[in-house]
This record gives structure tokens, C-alpha cells and sequence, in this order.
């Protein structure tokens, strides 16, 4: 037998059997719960929160004290329920000061299932402001601990407000990563989280250091993504609103402690935005630009592009928070879009076209204002329509009490259609309408469309097509204006005149 082997082998079976001993002999010998008050205040120093844990004991494969039942305090302006509750913590230590000098040197702490609440108050402060306040403003924080890494596992968050003005939002398989945690630095982080009805989100970056007066101040920049976000199925938005979207986000995240700043691109499908739209074809991308004040959380969208074209929508403008929803103040500008372009787009704002109809080439020019609470705006401003034709749609032989005018068998020519537009969940108005349709003529008049899509127009329409004969006897048109009106709906409109009221 090799001697050597002897010489190196048997050192090495002394020390394995010296440190399986340690392992079996250890909790009986080093009583770790009696380190449970020097944890606890080694924790809670930096959070300037009270932590509480249960009974310590001590893994020295780990290297790491475990407890359950652990909880960290909230600030009581807010609750008097644990901000973190969670069902195991694992703190790992130096082992050697531990072991000889009963040293508790915490270089990396584990959270395992924790429920964390995050609730907000009407002034805008977060219960987690205050988080890391003591210690900051004591004396000790040059020596405040630096921990290499901490974990949060397998989580919860439910984020909600006082007063409650919503249903409460709650995010599913949380964890998150820090390394390098420290109160003074930057430190890098990964959060991962899946979102109520669907969905889940991707956020990495650095943040720090901690504001010292009110945590949610500290600056940060990270990326975020998220994916299949239903904002109806998480309740964020009422069913009832007649609003749908699944939407994917890239985002560019920075916040300098008073300002954030957003920057991205979302792809939105299944877009709806009227109680009687229905789910758009085709998905609307989108880009954004959006900076916020903290403080007031009023904010302004610097650009808001819709990619519903190869000519883009510009929606620029403010918002400010509200006890229900966002107020926004914003102008719209689509400046000459194709409209087969967009044609696939109107079922999602409750717009139909006569069935059986479709719009062929032209363009469409909009200048709107959005305006008031998100959930319920109000849309006001003009649209117009030029150069296209609605095919499928024989305009001359729809309007009762005229006999069949000429030349729309295969479509209604649309020269020029523009009107001003009111629009709100009350209904929509349209004043100012002003048409030419080179087939037939030019009118002119107002009307509404009601919440159940049943219209009611009255237009004066001048025919000038020579065709044209009353169904009562001809006259001559070149001169005949024609009282109109417009019931029905606009899949089906019902469009009728009075042979009286024809003039010579």
C-alpha cells in the first residue's frame, strides 16, 4: 500500500469526522436561540422597524440561523398588521465569528413566503416611506450592515389605500433579488412577479441609497417587462366600462428621487375602448414617453405614439391622480391616416359601417381633446374624411320618398364628410356636418348617437344629380333641398326625407 496516500487520507477522514461531529453536536452544545434578540435587533436596526421571529436554530452546512413565524412591524400611521409576514427566515452568518467569539456577523438573509402589504395614503405616502428612517438618522449609520445578498421567495404583495377607492392589487410568486445591499450605495436587484388574472412582470436594475426621510423616494433605473397584463381581469378597470386590452410592455424605468421618468413600447390586443365596441382585429403599437412628479403625482405624456398606420397618432398632454381615476387633459393629433388602415380598428370604438359596407381608399384627419377622469372621458374636436368611397353601400336607393338616385349601385363616392365631435359615455354629438358626395350632392345638419348606438340626424341635404325624381312626381333638382333624417343604427340606418317639404 501506498504510505502516501496513508499520509494524506488519514488527515482528511480526521477532519471529516471532526466536522460530522461538529454537525451532530452543535445544537446540542451552541443553544442558537439565545442570538435571537442580537438578530433581531441586527434586522430591525436598519429598517427602523420592530422584527420578531421564533425560535433560532443554527445550520452549519448552511451557515445560517433559521426561524419561522417571522414579522416585520408597519408603521402604525398605517396599520397595525405586520408589513412582512412570512413562514421562514434564514440568516446566514459568519461561522467562525459565531462558532469562537458568539459574533453575529449577517452577510445574507432569506425571506421565505412572505405576505407583504403596500398600502398607500390619500396624500400620496406609502407605508414603506418610513422604512430605514431610524437608522439613517442615528448615529450608527457609517456602520450600518452591508449584506450580500438579500432574497425574498415565493411571495406575496397586495397593494391597496386608505381610504379604499379600489379593489385591492395583489402580486402572486413574488421574489426578488438584491445584492450588495447597503443603506449608503447602489445596489443591483431582479424582481419577478405574476399578476392577478393573468400576466406577470420582469423588473431589473439598481437603486440607491436609501432615501433617508421616505424610502419610496429613493432613486432608481431599471428595466421593465411585462407580459399578458389584463387590466379588467385584475380589476383595475370595471367590466362595466365596456374597456378591454391584453397588453405587452418594454419600458425604461428612472426615478431621481422627486421625478419619474418612463420610457417605452407596448403592444396592446384585444383593444377595446367603447361599451358597444368590440375587440379590435389586429394589435395597436404603441410608444411612449411619460414623467411624473412623486410628490404631487401629477404627470406629463411628453408623446404618445399609435402605430395603427404608416402614419403615426400623436397624443400628447397631462394627468393628475383623482379619488376614482386618473384626470387626463390630452390632444390628439392623427394628421391624414389611410383609412383602410384604420377601418379594422373602429368596432373597438363602437363604430360600425352600414353592414355588408367598406370604407376604400381616402383619409382621415382627427384633432381631438381628451379630457376628464380615464374611465369616463370626454372627447371633443373634429374629424374629418376625404376622397374615399364607401363601397357596398348604395346611398341612392336607402333614402325613402325619393325614388332610386343614380351612380351608387357600387358605392357612395365620398368627396369630403367632416363634423365637429362631443363624445361621452352619455352619448355622442355631432354638430357642424358638412358633406360632398359627388354622386348626389352636399348636406349639412347635426345629430347624436346614443349610448345604444341609435341614431337620430337631421340633415338638409341638396341633391344635384339629374336623375332624381320625387316619388310623388319629378321636379327639377338642380335646385331641390331635401329635408333628411337618420334613425336606426349605423349597421342599419333608415334614412327618410318628406316629399313636401321639396322645394323648386
Amino acid at each position: 500500500m501506498d504510505k502516501r496516500w496513508l499520509l494524506v487520507g488519514v488527515p482528511i477522514l480526521i477532519f471529516v469526522a471532526i466536522f460530522l461531529g461538529l454537525i451532530v453536536v452543535l445544537p446540542f452544545i451552541l443553544n442558537a436561540d439565545s442570538f435571537r434578540p442580537t438578530v433581531e435587533a441586527q434586522l430591525s436596526s436598519p429598517l427602523g422597524r420592530s422584527v420578531t421571529m421564533g425560535k433560532l436554530s443554527f445550520s452549519l452546512l448552511q451557515r445560517s440561523l433559521s426561524a419561522e413565524d417571522v414579522a416585520i412591524s408597519d408603521d402604525p400611521a398605517f396599520s397595525s398588521v405586520p408589513f412582512v409576514q412570512a413562514k421562514k427566515l434564514d440568516v446566514s452568518v459568519e461561522t467562525l465569528p459565531f462558532l469562537f467569539h458568539r459574533q453575529v456577523r449577517i452577510t445574507g438573509v432569506t425571506i421565505e413566503s412572505p405576505s407583504i402589504q403596500l398600502i398607500q395614503h390619500a396624500n400620496g405616502r406609502w407605508n414603506y416611506s418610513t422604512l430605514g428612517a431610524a437608522s439613517s438618522n442615528s448615529a450608527a449609520t457609517p456602520s450600518a450592515p452591508h449584506i450580500s445578498q438579500l432574497k425574498i421567495l415565493h411571495g406575496s404583495a397586495l397593494v391597496s389605500s386608505i381610504p379604499q377607492t379600489a379593489r385591492p392589487f395583489e402580486y402572486s410568486s413574488l421574489d426578488i433579488i438584491i445584492t450588495e445591499f447597503s443603506l449608503q450605495k447602489s445596489f443591483p436587484f431582479q424582481l419577478t412577479a405574476q399578476l392577478p388574472g393573468g400576466g406577470n412582470l420582469t423588473l431589473t436594475g439598481d437603486a440607491g441609497p436609501i432615501a433617508p426621510q421616505d424610502a419610496s423616494a429613493t432613486p432608481f433605473h431599471a428595466k421593465l417587462q411585462l407580459r399578458e397584463f389584463d387590466p379588467v381581469a385584475a380589476g383595475k378597470i370595471e367590466s362595466n366600462r365596456g374597456i378591454s386590452i391584453v397588453a405587452d410592455a418594454d419600458a425604461d424605468l428612472a426615478s431621481n428621487g422627486s421625478t419619474l421618468t418612463i420610457t417605452g413600447t407596448l403592444k396592446a390586443s384585444r383593444l377595446q375602448l367603447a361599451p358597444k365596441g368590440q375587440p379590435a382585429q389586429d394589435p395597436v403599437d404603441m410608444e411612449y414617453s411619460v414623467s411624473q412628479n412623486l410628490a404631487t403625482h401629477e404627470g406629463t405624456l411628453s408623446d404618445l405614439l399609435l402605430h395603427t398606420s404608416p402614419v403615426p397618432v400623436h397624443v400628447k398632454g397631462t394627468f393628475k391622480p383623482s379619488a376614482d381615476a386618473s384626470l387626463l387633459n390630452l390632444h390628439l393629433s392623427a394628421p391624414g391616416l389611410p383609412l383602410q388602415q384604420i377601418e379594422r380598428l373602429l368596432p373597438a370604438f363602437g363604430v360600425s359601417l352600414p353592414t355588408g359596407s367598406s370604407l376604400q381608399g381616402g383619409k382621415l384627419t382627427a384633432t381631438l381633446n381628451i379630457t376628464g377622469p380615464a374611465t369616463a372621458a370626454t372627447v371633443d374636436g373634429t374629424v374629418e374624411i376625404d376622397n374615399s368611397t364607401l363601397a357596398g353601400f348604395d346611398l341612392g336607393s336607402r333614402i325613402e320618398g325619393l325614388s332610386p338616385l343614380a351612380g351608387t349601385a357600387a358605392g357612395t363616392e365620398i368627396r369630403v364628410l367632416k363634423a365637429t365631435v362631443s363624445s361621452s359615455p352619455q352619448g355622442t354629438r355631432l354638430t357642424q356636418i358638412s358633406a360632398d358626395l359627388p354622386q348626389l350632392g352636399t348636406a349639412t345638419g347635426d345629430g347624436t348617437v346614443a349610448p345604444t348606438g341609435e341614431l337620430d340626424f337631421h340633415l338638409t341635404a341638396k341633391l344635384s344629380n339629374p336623375n332624381t325624381a320625387s316619388s310623388a312626381k319629378a321636379v327639377p333638382v338642380s335646385t331641390r333641398v331635401v329635408p333628411l333624417t337618420i334613425s336606426g343604427t349605423a349597421a342599419s340606418p333608415s334614412i327618410q326625407t318628406r316629399v313636401v317639404a321639396l322645394s323648386r
